[in-house]
């Protein structure tokens, strides 16, 4: 029996229950829907429509837990317990990695490696944060003390993307449960099933009943239904550009919740003819738009290449996609699985037709079926595009890789900058006044030098412009989840 079949069998005698989990129990909700596979186009699991009356539950449910149990709860208590979670991650961790591979599509090998033990990893991190963001006392004249403390805020609703499902999910969750708050995740309806489980988790890791709820459904009734709550005090969102808007919106229209965004993107990859190894540099920008079949907000989707170099990176390029194997996510030889859905695929594909209109088609351009299943796409390059171009200017969330020459660095940085997003960039060369100088100029959050979409747990993520606002990752998300708050005490300086 090969590795795969062996995975498959595992995978289909995990018991994938799509039920919600609202106060410590699992839920019978009265409306489903099927949790399709990409890797299969078939059913592997039904999942709650979780209801505007679902919701309620649940934000009660983490209102009692956050005024009872969890708020209150001793630093110590808090931090062992979600250390204790952070094991069970990774106790689990082949379960957790097949949900992500069978329900989004991402490569097993990748699930396994990097999306699990980062998870873990991160929850980890912001479980040692507990009893080590302290407050300050600040100067005041005499007679008076202030303290200002950081307090939690409340119920945080979590609104999680498809495409990293349980690591998105910990990067909003660890830092707002640190903080003190308790959190209703709703997760992509196209990839609930780590999440529900991670709930699960959560309470065999004794976090009392309501502080993680999982709520599971469409975007236009569940989504809604958090965002317009009433009850819930901080949202937290990643995802399109459209949708976030939405949320700004709900919040308007209900209680001017604080809403903290992670959007879209269009990353430039800025090479210049003098980076020191153009083969390495080929290698990471592949990397940066196919890894995760390009479903990635931070993608490096658009290549800027100094026209000296054009034609002998795109050969570069061409050898590196030659390595890329696509195909089902539990084939440990796969390197690019399938899109998370036909829908999504479809949408892709509908680019690559835009693409071939507007430009060159270098290598790809094939939506494909593999195993029964059309959700796979080819890893695709385009070039001779102007950057007007649709597949140049929108963000595609696929494997579509756009590549445009300049002649001056002022060329780059203007091309790189003319753009609705400021997600993130990169800049390849050897010359350090120029790395500082292009790094400066770009509007992006992060700027990785000779490397790509660089990101850790001790450093700040998110973007500028229509990307959002707000950072996950790093001590800084947790001002996210508090408030400030000060307590004055004026005193008398003699005695009486």
């Amino acid at each position: 029996m090969s590795k795969r079949a062996d995975l498959e069998q595992a995978f289909q005698a995990l018991a994938r229950d799509g039920r919600a989990v609202i106060d410590g129990q699992r839920r019978e909700t009265p409306t489903t829907f099927e949790d399709i596979s990409p890797a299969t186009g078939t059913s592997i699991a039904t999942v709650s429509q979780c209801s505007v009356s679902d919701v309620d539950d649940a934000v009660a449910s983490s209102r009692r837990a956050y005024d009872s149990a969890w708020s209150t709860m001793s630093s110590a208590d808090r931090k062992a317990r979600l250390h204790k979670l952070a094991d069970l991650i990774t106790a689990n961790a082949q379960e957790l990695a097949l949900l992500e591979a069978m329900d989004m599509g991402k490569p097993f090998s990748d699930a396994i490696s990097i999306d699990v033990p980062g998870s873990s990893y991160i929850l980890n991190f912001y479980a040692e944060a507990i009893d080590k963001v302290a407050g300050e006392i600040p100067v005041t004249d005499p007679g008076n003390t202030a303290l200002v403390q950081r307090v939690p805020l409340g119920v945080i609703g979590a609104v999680i993307p498809w495409n990293y499902p349980l690591e998105m999910a910990i990067w909003k969750i660890a830092p707002a449960l640190a903080a003190g708050n308790t959190v209703v995740v709703k997760p992509a309806e196209q990839s609930p099933l780590s999440a529900l489980r991670l709930a699960e988790l959560a309470l065999e890791a004794d976090l009392p009943p309501g502080v993680l709820n999982v709520v599971p459904g469409d975007g236009p009734t569940t989504g809604a239904a958090v965002g317009l709550h009433g009850d819930v005090d901080v949202l937290t969102f990643t995802g399109s550009t459209e949708i976030g808007k939405k949320f700004l919106e709900y919040s308007g229209q209900s209680n001017m919740k604080q809403v903290w965004l992670e959007c879209g993107g269009k990353s430039p990859n800025l090479v210049f003819a003098d980076a020191s190894n153009l083969n390495e540099a080929a290698e990471f920008a592949a990397r940066a738009i196919f890894f995760n079949q390009g479903e990635v907000c931070s993608a490096n989707s658009r290549l800027l290449v100094e026209r000296a170099i054009h034609d002998e990176f795109i050969a570069l390029l061409q050898k590196e996609v030659a390595k890329i194997s696509l195909g089902h996510p539990l084939d440990p030889a796969t390197t690019m699985g399938p899109l998370v859905d036909a829908t999504q695929a479809s949408r892709v594909e509908r680019y690559l037709g835009l693409g071939k209109q507007d430009g060159r088609l270098v290598t790809g351009g094939s939506r494909l079926s593999i195993d029964g299943s059309d959700c796979y796409v080819e890893p695709t390059i385009f070039t001779d595009l102007s950057s007007d171009a649709a597949v140049a200017r929108e963000e595609i969330f696929g494997p579509v890789l756009s590549v445009i020459p300049f002649d001056s660095e002022a060329e780059a940085v203007a091309l790189a900058n003319n753009s609705i997003y400021g997600l993130a960039a990169s800049v390849w060369t050897s010359n350090l006044d120029r790395a500082h100088r292009v790094a400066g100029l770009l509007h992006a959050g992060t700027v990785s030098v000779n490397t790509v979409d660089a990101l850790g747990v001790t450093t700040p993520f998110g973007g500028f412009k229509q990307s959002g606002f707000g950072r996950d990752l790093s001590l800084h998300a947790m001002e996210k989840f508090t408030g400030l708050k000060t307590t004055w005490i004026r005193f008398a300086t003699t005695q009486p």
